[in-house]
């Protein structure tokens, strides 16, 4: 079976203090016309405004299926308006695959370039208040419909109308949507948090955070994160 999606649009942003008493954000993207440069950190001009959680070689484009916003627009029809490609921030929004047609480490031409699945998205405070959704965050990581980084393993070019096409699987027994889920689940079995803590081709603060969860007594907090 081919697995692959084609490009509708790829976004570049910068920095931005949109909310009074609250940390600028990236987050309001815009449409880049034309063939983009693929650098190691994503795509030039992108720009990301704390890097301790964001961006980075294993952050360095963050993908979002438009399949997804039907789903929003339904559970939050209110909101319907803010769910459109580019809605969440993303640097591609793709047709054609969603987070259960992939796994963990897949690797893909994509233009000129190539590129490795790394994570899923962790959502944070930043996407309710650009949504103006309080919800938003933890609606994302509840249904795993969170989109995915990759990571580049070849600079080159990405163009709307571009395939991402799958040319290597070298993890097919973890699911991209099932370990999305994994990461957010208060109750992960510790073997399977050990198990996915030894995978080499998951980002390496996941892999931290699976060791974490390894642990039975281990609880985290996510109040920050989600509420800011």
């Amino acid at each position: 079976m081919t697995v692959s999606a084609n490009i509708l649009n790829l976004f570049i942003g910068t920095p931005e203090h949109r909310w009074e008493g609250r940390a600028p954000s990236a987050i309001a993207r815009r449409r880049a016309d034309g063939p983009q440069d693929v650098l190691e950190t994503g795509l030039a001009g992108d720009k990301q405004a704390d890097l301790t959680v964001h961006g980075g070689p294993e952050k360095a484009l963050h993908i979002y299926p438009s399949e997804h916003y039907a789903h929003w627009q339904a559970e939050f029809p209110e909101k319907a308006r803010a769910f459109r490609p580019g809605g969440f921030g993303e640097n591609i929004s793709s047709e054609g695959f969603v987070e259960e047609d992939l796994c963990i480490g897949d690797i893909f031409s994509a233009g000129s370039a190539r590129i490795q699945i790394s994570q899923g998205r962790q959502p944070c405070w930043k996407l309710n208040m650009h949504t103006d959704n309080p919800g938003q965050a933890a609606a994302f990581q509840k249904t795993g419909k969170t989109g995915w980084y990759f990571r580049v393993l070849e600079p080159g070019t990405l163009a709307a109308g571009d395939e991402i096409a799958l040319i290597d699987r070298p993890c097919p027994d973890w699911n991209l949507r099932e370990v999305i889920l994994a990461r957010f689940d208060p109750r992960l079995d510790p073997s399977v948090a050990l198990a996915l803590s030894q995978v080499a081709q998951l980002a390496e603060p996941w892999r931290a955070a699976f060791a974490r969860k390894a642990d039975r007594d281990y609880r985290e907090d996510t109040s920050r994160r989600l509420k800011g």
